[in-house]
């Protein structure tokens, strides 16, 4: 009788689990099916997607100067053995006091996770690397795509690429948040009051001279700049799948053979439309995917097109 009403209880609890994965995974499929409508009416005209006039974060009044600085210690100290064994590979490193300062202020934030610095060191890597692979395709003129500024770190880290490997370029960089208005980043400026993008970087004066910065939606923004060719590009934009294979195939439709695409959080089970964008990319278009998961809560790719 033990054994029944124990089986029992078995059965009730295996019933419980399935029907409770059963409605999470509804759950998602009509959050999923939702969003794709609110697209869709968003596409037209007088529906369009309203940009935001600032980020959604409010000053943090408990944080001081040296909660930053010691976020930013932690972070620096953490070394990833894989990334450095990278490194040391592509015999491109960064300028370790130049990027510590450039991380302090617009990667040294307040957030649940660890901080983590670690793509601006192998995008400054990799784009060095195939500069002074592939003279005969960039001719010292280089034209880079970056979709997601954020506080701008990703696009001063390959600007300063740019400037080390000694040839001209530009990055054109878009963001639904606008370059020129105020709002607090949640960074350590903070502490002085809110601040446009602009000012949050300018001791970068040398970088900001290779960067443009756009406001918009990617795919609509996309549609508007006159880009023949794109070297190389870094997506970190809206993490969905379509996004993803929207900003690819402007991208695509502009490299030729040995040109470059650097995705950001290709993370499985966090960043789920990351990753199944770059599977698609590499069984559907000529281009090599290198996987780089150098962290479980952060991994990267790079396309190379063939």
């Amino acid at each position: 009788m033990y054994i029944l009403i124990i089986k029992n209880i078995v059965d009730m609890n295996q019933k419980f689990k399935k029907n409770k994965l059963f409605l999470i995974k509804i759950k998602g499929n009509i959050i999923n099916f939702i969003n794709k409508i609110k697209d869709k009416l968003f596409e037209i005209p007088f529906l369009e997607k309203p940009l935001p006039e600032k980020l959604l974060i409010q000053k943090d009044h408990r944080a001081t100067r040296n909660t930053f600085y010691k976020l930013h210690e932690k972070a620096t100290n953490a070394k990833n053995i894989k990334v450095e064994e990278f490194l040391r590979e592509s015999e491109f490193f960064i300028n370790d006091k130049w990027f510590n300062e450039v991380s302090l202020i617009t990667q040294t934030c307040i957030k649940n996770s660890d901080l983590n610095f670690n793509h601006g060191k192998i995008l400054y890597s990799i784009l060095c690397k195939y500069i002074k692979e592939n003279p005969n395709s960039h001719n010292n003129n280089i034209t880079i795509l970056e979709t997601g500024t954020a506080r701008g770190f990703s696009a001063l880290c390959m600007s300063k690429a740019i400037n080390d490997q000694e040839i001209s370029g530009k990055i054109i960089t878009i963001d639904c948040i606008s370059h020129n208005k105020k709002t607090y980043w949640n960074c350590i400026s903070d502490l002085e009051g809110e601040k446009t993008r602009q000012e949050l970087i300018e001791k970068w004066e040398k970088e900001l001279s290779n960067i443009i910065f756009l406001q918009g939606w990617t795919t609509e923004t996309l549609k508007k700049i006159g880009v023949k060719r794109i070297h190389f590009a870094f997506l970190d934009a809206q993490h969905t799948k379509e996004s993803v294979l929207d900003e690819f195939k402007y991208i695509n439709e502009r490299q030729i053979e040995g040109d470059m695409i650097f995705f950001d959080d290709v993370t499985p089970m966090l960043f789920e439309g990351v990753c199944d964008a770059v599977k698609e990319i590499e069984k559907n278009y000529l281009y090599r995917v290198s996987y780089l998961p150098f962290d479980n809560n952060r991994g990267y790719a790079l396309a190379t097109k063939i």
